[in-house]
């Protein structure tokens, strides 16, 4: 974790997600199962860890999307999506060519699905905890 939490410098890309959203707990396992390069790494938005991160990069504390942070760039909403999905083996890679939707639209798309999560797909009462073989690429 020790390469993580260098004040300016994070070596792996990094996801940041709602702990307590069912579907992105279920989005978080799917893009385990298809990350066979096993280089994502992950954190729920409610963790000392996230809010470090977030507090770094300067960037706003929300649980309604999505964080993704790559080579010191920070992407949230359909950005953090479409970049998240070039790391996945194809067909699902193939969604990154979907950035070129343009932004107004596709974050319009994403953040009716993100303010109607909850009520779509319920909500935990405590974070996720990942199964043992995938518990190394969470960080707290």
């Amino acid at each position: 974790m020790q390469e993580f939490t260098s004040h300016n410098n994070i070596t792996k890309p990094v996801v940041l997600f709602d702990g307590l959203c069912n579907l992105c707990s279920t989005a978080v396992q799917f893009i385990l199962t298809y990350n066979k390069k096993q280089n994502l790494f992950f954190a729920s938005l409610q963790s000392d860890f996230a809010q470090e991160l977030l507090t770094q990069y300067k960037v706003e504390s929300r649980m309604d999307t999505v964080i993704f942070i790559e080579d010191q760039q920070v992407y949230q909403k359909s950005a953090a999506a479409f970049q998240i999905s070039k790391h996945l083996v194809y067909p699902w890679k193939a969604f990154y060519y979907f950035r070129y939707i343009p932004k107004f639209l596709s974050d319009w798309i994403y953040l009716r699905i993100a303010n109607n999560r909850y009520s779509w797909f319920g909500k935990k009462s405590v974070c996720m905890v990942p199964q043992p073989e995938w518990k190394h690429r969470f960080l707290e």
